[in-house]
């Protein structure tokens, strides 16, 4: 799904309705129109948030597809545009253009089991796809999240993940590369979960986001439990800035980030993804 002609150049107004503190530098922002319905977008899709007198940033939908009430983004405090959207307050206004991208492939994934594993802030851009497969859940097989953060201090989507582990139709586990003396539930890096889902790895796919050196590492541990390259996704999410494909920013090897991906099954770019610093 790409965006309208006009959406394509012009950013639309919306309205700042909520702001949920997710971290110490990450929060949540739910965006209303100020006229119509947010448009349609599919799982893994982004916009380009423009914060007024400052300048855009692409940032990933990590709200509810259904929703055409609103739009959410989760937005990490980490240069000039991404701090001024992280410290808009409740009633402000910020520009939108959108949405962008290729998602998430719903509709490959249906009938089949279902892993979805993130790295940090990489929940964000995967969890419309979990609420997606929640709304449709019939139609999908065995269904797991794992959740990889630095510490128990950065966990993302805290409310959310603890009713997702409520859940007895869905696999949840996080573990965090240090723990400390609260924190009981697993410690180290994501890859070391996978062995223990056993996945059945003819009916499976599965999607990742996070850090580059992560799903690398992540891919290889898949692909060691016989995982097959073109049932595995992953988001690359880099250095987006026209959303279009025409700057060339986000060209990674023969693949424009923003037009082609930022989803990209795996056999696509594996050879670019073992390039270090590429």
């Amino acid at each position: 799904m790409s965006a309208a002609p006009e959406a394509t150049w012009v950013p639309r107004r919306y309205r700042v309705d909520a702001v949920r503190p997710e971290l110490n530098d990450t929060v949540s922002l739910e965006l209303a129109p100020a006229a119509g319905e947010a448009p349609a977008f599919e799982p893994g899709q982004f916009n380009m948030l423009y914060a007024f007198g400052i300048g855009e940033a692409a940032i990933s939908l990590s709200g509810d597809p259904a929703d055409r009430a609103r739009l959410v983004h989760t937005v990490r405090a980490v240069g000039p545009v991404s701090r001024a959207l992280a410290g808009l307050a409740v009633g402000a206004s910020v520009g939108v253009r959108g949405p962008f991208g290729a998602g998430w492939p719903m509709s490959a994934a249906r009938g089949r089991d279902l892993v979805l594993i993130a790295g940090g802030l990489g929940l964000a851009p995967l969890r419309p796809a979990l609420l997606r497969v929640l709304a449709d859940r019939a139609h999908y097989g065995r269904v797991a999240v794992l959740a990889g953060m630095r510490t128990p201090r950065e966990v993302l989507f805290r409310a959310p993940l603890a009713t997702w582990q409520g859940r007895t139709d869905l696999e949840v586990e996080v573990t965090v590369d240090r723990g400390d003396a609260d924190w009981s539930g697993h410690v180290g890096v994501v890859t070391h979960l996978i062995p223990q889902l056993e996945l059945d790895p003819r009916k499976a796919t599965a999607f990742v986001c996070g850090p580059e050196v992560m799903m690398r590492h992540t891919a290889e541990r898949l692909l060691t439990v016989g995982l097959e390259p073109t049932q595995l996704f992953v988001s690359m999410e880099r250095n987006m800035k026209c959303a279009i494909g025409l700057c060339g920013h986000c060209q990674f090897g023969s693949a424009f980030v923003c037009k082609d991906g930022p989803v990209l099954r795996f056999d696509r770019i594996a050879r670019a993804l073992a390039v270090r610093e590429l």
